[in-house]
C-alpha cells in the first residue's frame, strides 16, 4: 500500500510539472491496480501529445493588461502556424481567451477565489486548413491562487456565556470561533489566532481553540455580576500584515450559596392581647441574604422550649418572612412577657462553602401580653357528668359546678341554668353553683338529662361562659318483671307426658347494674295443677311441659296457666302472667289440623259491621237457591203437559245434488221427511194444511200465483224456541241452531244458480223434465202448473 501511494504521489508531481499528461497518469494508476508486473518502466521516454505547464492565476489582479495564465502546445506543432488551438468549457471566450497560433491563455477579468476556486476547460488542436483534429481533446484545470484578502469574522456573535462565582482558575466558560474565507490549504492566509483585547485581567482565551477560561478564582457575583470581553481573531498566524476581526463576549456570573442569612436586628418587640385566638399572627421578621434565587430560600425555627409551646413560626413563600402566630392561648395573669428565639437557616446549603462560616442566624422576638377582661372559666373547663338515684327526693343535691374570674380582680360570679331545661327538672344555686332536684325522676322515661349551666360576672353580665352538664339517672328496682308477650300455645290431644309445649321469656324496664336475674314458678292458684309443669331454664327463660297424656278437646279445649315471675331486686318485685294453652286435633305426624277455638277466634276477630255483611250475603244466597228450585219445578210441570216427542234440531248436510229421492244409496230420505214432519199449521183462510218444503227451496213458497207466504216458517221457528226454553233436560248453555231462513226483508239475494219460480219469472224450467228421473221431483217444483192441477 505504501508503494502504491508513493507511486501515485510521484505521478501527481510529474503531471503538475507538465511532464506527464492526465491520460498517462490515469493509465499508470490503472496498471498499478492490476499488479507490479504490468507497471510501465518510467525511465523510458513516453510519447506525449500535449505539452503544457500547470496553470495558475492569481486572484484580485488589478492590472490593465490581460493576465497571462499559461500555454498549451502540441509536440506536433513545428511552428509554421498550421495548427489552430481552441479552448472550451467554464469561462472560455469570456474569462479566458487563447491565442490560436501560439496557444497562450490569458485571463481578461478580475478573479475571486472566494467565489470560484478553479475552472475546468478542454483544449483542442486542429489543422488550420482542414479543421481536422490533430490531437484528442484534453481537459485541464486553471486554479485561482489565493491571496490574503479576507479578514477573520465571528459569525455567531455577539456571545453570551456564564460561569459560577468563586470558580477556580482555568474554569472553561465558553468557546468562540472565527472563520476566514481565504484558502486554508495555501499559505497562512486562513491560520487564525485568538487574543483578549479587553478583560484580560479576569479571563483568558486559548490562541488556537478560542476557549475562554477564568483567570482569577475570586469572582464574586455580589461584587460584579457580569463582564464584557473583547476577543480578537488574527489570520496569518498572528504575523505582521495579517488581517483581524473582533467580537464582544458577555460573561454572566451565576450565583452560588456563599452568603449566610443575617437578621438586620438582634431583637424585635411585638405586643398581643391575651384574648387573641389561636392562630392569630403576632408579627413578621425577616433575615436578609445576599444571594439570589433559590439560594435565598430559608426556613425559620423557634429554638427555646417555652417559645415553642406557645408560639409557631412559618415562612411566607413569597416574601421569605418569618410569620409568628399564637399556638396556645396566652394568659396575662400567668406571664406578661415572652422572649422567643427565632433562627433562620438556608434551605439549600452548599457543602463547598461550609468553611466560610455558619449559614444560620438568630434573633430574639419579645412578645408583650396585654390584659383584657375575660369571662369566667369553669373548673374543670370541659363538660361535667353527675349521677343521681331515680328515687331521690325533691331538693336532693345532684352536684356542684365551680367557676371563677381569671382576671386579677377576681370578681364574684353568678350561676344559672340555660332555658334548654324547659321542664325545670333541676335547680341551681346562683352563688354556690349547687344543682338540686326540682322534680321526681323516672329512669325508665329518661335515663340521661343534659343541661347547660351559664356563669356571668356579678358586675358585668356580658362576661359569660357556659358548660354542659350531663346527669345520669341511676336505676332502682321499681318495675316488676312481665311476660314478654301474651303467650299462647297448642298441644295435640295425644300429647305425651314431659313434652315441651312452649318457652317463655320476661322483660323488665329496670336496668340493674349487676344485670337481670328472673325466677319462674306457677302461681299459687295453679299449685295443684295436674296437667302442666314449669321448668326454670336458669337463663331468664322457662319451659312449659305436659304432666300427663290423654287430653280431650271435647271435655276441655283451653287451659289457662298462671305463671309467677320474680326479679332479683332489691327489693324483689313480681308479677303474674297467663299462658293460654289450646287443645287441638293433630294428624299422625303431629301436625295440628283443627282447634275448637278456631271459629271463636275468627268470629272474635271480625267487627260487628263485617258480621252483619256476612249474614246478609248468606241470606241472599239462600233466597237465590229457593228461586232457582221453584223455577225448575215450574218448568218441569209444563214439559210434562206437552208432547214428549224429541224435537231437538239436527244439522243435516244435504247440499249434494244427487239422484233425489230415488238415490237411496246417497241419503236416507226418510230422515229428511221426518225432519219436516211437524204439526200442521193452518193458514188464515182455513185452507188445506201446509207442509214445509225442503231447505234448498225455502226462499219462496209457491202459492196460487200470489206473493210467498212465510208465516209457516215463522211459526215453526217460534215454536222451536218455546220448546227449547221450556225443556229442562237440555244443557244450560247456548246452542247454535240453523234453520236457513233469511227472513222477510233480507237485503241479500239468493246465492242459488236456479232462480225460484214466481208469477213474474221469465225463466222456463221445462227442460228439467228432460234430465232424467233424478231431476223429476225438482222439475215438479219449478215446472208451470197444469190447468187441471190448478183447478184441483
Amino acid at each position: 500500500n505504501g508503494v502504491f501511494f508513493l507511486h501515485v504521489f510521484t505521478l501527481g508531481i510529474l503531471q503538475c510539472c507538465g511532464w506527464l499528461s492526465a491520460q498517462t497518469v490515469r493509465t499508470s494508476v490503472g496498471m498499478i491496480g492490476s499488479g507490479p508486473e504490468q507497471w510501465p518502466m518510467f525511465h523510458e521516454r513516453v510519447k506525449r501529445g500535449w505539452v503544457w505547464n500547470q496553470f495558475f492565476v492569481v486572484e484580485e489582479y488589478t492590472g490593465t493588461e490581460p493576465l497571462y495564465v499559461g500555454k498549451i502546445h502540441s509536440d506536433s506543432d513545428e511552428g509554421d502556424g498550421s495548427i489552430k488551438y481552441t479552448i472550451s468549457g467554464e469561462g472560455a471566450g469570456t474569462v479566458f481567451i487563447i491565442d490560436e497560433v501560439t496557444g497562450d491563455i490569458h485571463a481578461t477579468e478580475r478573479l475571486d477565489r472566494e467565489e470560484k476556486t478553479f475552472y475546468t476547460l478542454r483544449a483542442q488542436a486542429r489543422d488550420r486548413l482542414t479543421d481536422a483534429p490533430l490531437e484528442p481533446e484534453s481537459e485541464f484545470v486553471i486554479k485561482v491562487q489565493d491571496i490574503n484578502d479576507s479578514e477573520p469574522k465571528f459569525l455567531e456573535g455577539p456571545y453570551i456565556g456564564s460561569v459560577a462565582e468563586l470558580s477556580p482558575i482555568g474554569t472553561s466558560v465558553m468557546k468562540v470561533m472565527a472563520s476566514d474565507a481565504d484558502d486554508p490549504t495555501y499559505g497562512s492566509s486562513a491560520r487564525i489566532v485568538y487574543s483578549v483585547l479587553e478583560g484580560e485581567r479576569f479571563f483568558t482565551v486559548d490562541q488556537q481553540t478560542g476557549v475562554i477560561r477564568t483567570a482569577v478564582a475570586d469572582l464574586d457575583r455580589e461584587t460584579q455580576d457580569r463582564y464584557e470581553l473583547v476577543v480578537k481573531a488574527t489570520d496569518m498566524a498572528g504575523q505582521m500584515g495579517g488581517l483581524s476581526g473582533s467580537t464582544t463576549v458577555t460573561i454572566v456570573i451565576t450565583d452560588v450559596n456563599d452568603n449566610p442569612p443575617r437578621f438586620p436586628q438582634k431583637m424585635y418587640q411585638f405586643s398581643v392581647s391575651e384574648g387573641a385566638a389561636v392562630g392569630t399572627p403576632i408579627g413578621r421578621v425577616i433575615a436578609t441574604d445576599a444571594d439570589m434565587g433559590e439560594n435565598t430560600d430559608m426556613s425559620y425555627l423557634i429554638k427555646d422550649e417555652e417559645g415553642g409551646e406557645l408560639f409557631r413560626v412559618s415562612t411566607d413563600g413569597d416574601t421569605q418572612e418569618a410569620v409568628i402566630t399564637i399556638k396556645k392561648p396566652l394568659d396575662f395573669e400567668n406571664k406578661r412577657t415572652h422572649n422567643v428565639v427565632v433562627e433562620a437557616v438556608n434551605k439549600h446549603a452548599d457543602p463547598r462553602f461550609v468553611d466560610l462560616g455558619s449559614f444560620r442566624d438568630q434573633t430574639i422576638v419579645r412578645v408583650s401580653v396585654s390584659d383584657v377582661d375575660e369571662p369566667p372559666i369553669f373548673i374543670p373547663p370541659s363538660g361535667t357528668i353527675m349521677e343521681v338515684q331515680e328515687d331521690a327526693r325533691l331538693g336532693a343535691l345532684v352536684g356542684i359546678v365551680t367557676a371563677k374570674d381569671p382576671d386579677m380582680d377576681n370578681v364574684p360570679v353568678r350561676y344559672s341554668i340555660r332555658s334548654t331545661d324547659q321542664e325545670q327538672i333541676f335547680n341551681i344555686d346562683a352563688v354556690t353553683g349547687a344543682i338540686t332536684l326540682g322534680k321526681i325522676l323516672d329512669r325508665e322515661t329518661a335515663g340521661w338529662h343534659n343541661i347547660t349551666v351559664t356563669v356571668v360576672e356579678a358586675d358585668n353580665q356580658s362576661m359569660a361562659s357556659q358548660t354542659a352538664v350531663s346527669i345520669r339517672i341511676l336505676d332502682v328496682n321499681d318495675n316488676p318483671p312481665e311476660l314478654a308477650t301474651p303467650y299462647e300455645a297448642s298441644i295435640c290431644e295425644d300429647a305425651k307426658p314431659g313434652q315441651l309445649i312452649h318457652t317463655i321469656s320476661v322483660v323488665d324496664r329496670d336496668e340493674p347494674q349487676s344485670g337481670h336475674r328472673f325466677y319462674f314458678t306457677l302461681a299459687p292458684e295453679a299449685s295443684n295443677n295436674r296437667h302442666f309443669t314449669l321448668w326454670d331454664i336458669k337463663d331468664n327463660t322457662a319451659g312449659i311441659r305436659t304432666q300427663r297424656s290423654g287430653f280431650n278437646r271435647q271435655e276441655q279445649n283451653v287451659y289457662l296457666l298462671p305463671i309467677l315471675v320474680v326479679d332479683s331486686g332489691p327489693p324483689a318485685l313480681s308479677s303474674t302472667g297467663t299462658l293460654t294453652i289450646h287443645v287441638c286435633g293433630c294428624d299422625t305426624d303431629g301436625a295440628i289440623q283443627s282447634c275448637n277455638a278456631t271459629a271463636y277466634v275468627m268470629s272474635a276477630a271480625l267487627s260487628p259491621g263485617a258480621l252483619i255483611a256476612l249474614l246478609v250475603c248468606i241470606l241472599i244466597l239462600i233466597v237465590l237457591v229457593l228461586l232457582i228450585l221453584t223455577l225448575k219445578r215450574h218448568r218441569k210441570g209444563q214439559l210434562m203437559s206437552e208432547d214428549e216427542e224429541d224435537m231437538r234440531d239436527n244439522v243435516i248436510k244435504y247440499n249434494d245434488e244427487g239422484g233425489g229421492e230415488q238415490d237411496t244409496q246417497a241419503y236416507d230420505m226418510s230422515a229428511l221427511r221426518s225432519l219436516y214432519d211437524f204439526p200442521e199449521v193452518k193458514n188464515s183462510d182455513s185452507g188445506p194444511e201446509l207442509h214445509p218444503v225442503p231447505q234448498r227451496i225455502q226462499n219462496r213458497v209457491v202459492g196460487d200465483g200470489g206473493p210467498a207466504d212465510f208465516s209457516v216458517f215463522k211459526g215453526y221457528i217460534r215454536k222451536k224456541v218455546e220448546q227449547a226454553d221450556a225443556d229442562l233436560s237440555v244443557p244450560p248453555y247456548d246452542s247454535f241452531q240453523t234453520y236457513a231462513f233469511e227472513g222477510s226483508s233480507s237485503p241479500a239475494l239468493s246465492l242459488s244458480s236456479i232462480r225460484t219460480l214466481s208469477t213474474t219469472s221469465e225463466q222456463d224450467f221445462s227442460y228439467l223434465s228432460d234430465w232424467g228421473p233424478r231431476f223429476r221431483q225438482l222439475a215438479g217444483y219449478y215446472a208451470p202448473a197444469q190447468p187441471e192441477e190448478e183447478g184441483s
